[in-house]
């Protein structure tokens, strides 16, 4: 079988002349760049290696400060400026998918007591946990993406979800 890739990061810019350089994850997804990661990127150069062990990273406020194998200096970092970092799907937490906003929308949602919920609308990012809005015949409900209340993200299909109790009229623990 092949293996599975995903994007997780852009590469913003060079920094410092050691051949650092800042990534910014992309499609909301949270911070996926860590040290031991083989990241690939895209679109590849010409010349020159096509993927990279991660050797360091520092968390900033403007995203992720990351030293690559083989990247030694300010002309090397340069040339990954604006180019997307990809990482095996095998490599990433189990649970990137809950955060992938592109492959959620569309996806139906279903309670364990009330069923159907909707489909998922809308991810808003939020500091502690992500929110679902979910549209369906119960109206706008919004879901906190926790442990709690998300049960079973599979592959395809419906999205198993235990509704606090008060979310909705007729919903969760009684």
């Amino acid at each position: 079988m092949r293996d599975r890739y995903r994007v997780i990061a852009r590469v913003e810019k060079s920094h410092g002349r050691t051949g650092e350089v800042v990534t910014v994850a992309v499609h909301g997804l949270p911070p996926l760049v860590r040290e031991g990661l083989e990241v690939f990127v895209v679109p590849p150069r010409l010349k020159g290696p096509r993927s990279f062990m991660v050797t360091h990273v520092t968390e900033g406020a403007r995203g992720q400060l990351v030293s690559l194998s083989g990247v030694t200096g300010i002309d090397q970092a340069d040339g990954l400026r604006g180019r997307y970092l990809l990482a095996r799907e095998k490599d990433l937490p189990d649970d990137v998918t809950l955060h992938d906003a592109e492959a959620l929308f569309g996806r139906e949602v279903s309670d364990e007591s009330l069923g159907y919920l909707g489909t998922i609308e809308e991810v808003m990012v939020g500091p502690a946990n992500d929110v679902w809005v979910v549209e369906g015949p119960f109206g706008e409900v919004l879901l906190p993406v926790v442990e709690d209340v998300v049960t079973e993200v599979p592959d395809d299909g419906p999205i198993a979800v235990r509704l606090p109790s008060g979310l909705i009229d007729g919903g969760g623990d009684q």
